[in-house]
């Protein structure tokens, strides 16, 4: 008798809400005229939920906002805030480089989503215009889908 497939434990984060996070994020940007983004959204064991990548985007955008995800996932904090606490510890960023087989951009732009409890269920990645920028889209994204973004806030200084 043939036993029935084993029922997958539900994703972290579900496709719609990750496709309502790069919707959001894509919507931000277009309010701010920034340059073409690119937008990972990842779940909390690394796998590609959803990516959207604007026209006009270079070809290294992807695995830049993929870089940005993963390392913020790995790390369990944003990219800003591992490129703040490693400013002087360069040869950390290249052990975590290597660990991460490449996978790692420390720079704004990458953002942990917490669920309502303050875990992390997840983490976007933009690529394509400043790293300020970028994080802003990411957080706005976030925001847009009822979830926490960790940073809470960007740095909005290009705005002016």
């Amino acid at each position: 008798m043939a036993r029935p497939p084993a029922k997958l434990v539900a994703s972290s984060l579900d496709l719609i809400t990750a496709e309502t996070i790069a919707t959001g994020a894509l919507a931000a940007a277009r309010l701010h005229d920034t340059l073409p983004l690119t937008v990972a959204v990842l779940d909390s064991g690394g796998h590609l939920v959803t990516f959207k990548r604007e026209d006009g985007c270079g070809i290294l955008r992807a695995d830049i906002a993929l870089g940005k995800a993963y390392g913020a996932l790995g790390m369990g904090m944003s990219s800003r805030t591992i490129r703040d606490a490693l400013a002087d510890r360069p040869a950390f960023q290249g052990a975590i480089a290597v660990a991460s087989e490449g996978r790692f951009i420390p720079v704004p732009g990458g953002v942990t989503i917490l669920n309502e409890d303050g875990l992390i269920i997840g983490a976007i990645g933009v690529s394509g215009d400043s790293s300020e920028c970028d994080e802003y889209a990411a957080i706005e994204g976030i925001t847009a889908a009822g979830l926490t973004p960790d940073p809470a806030r960007a740095d909005t200084s290009w705005m002016n």
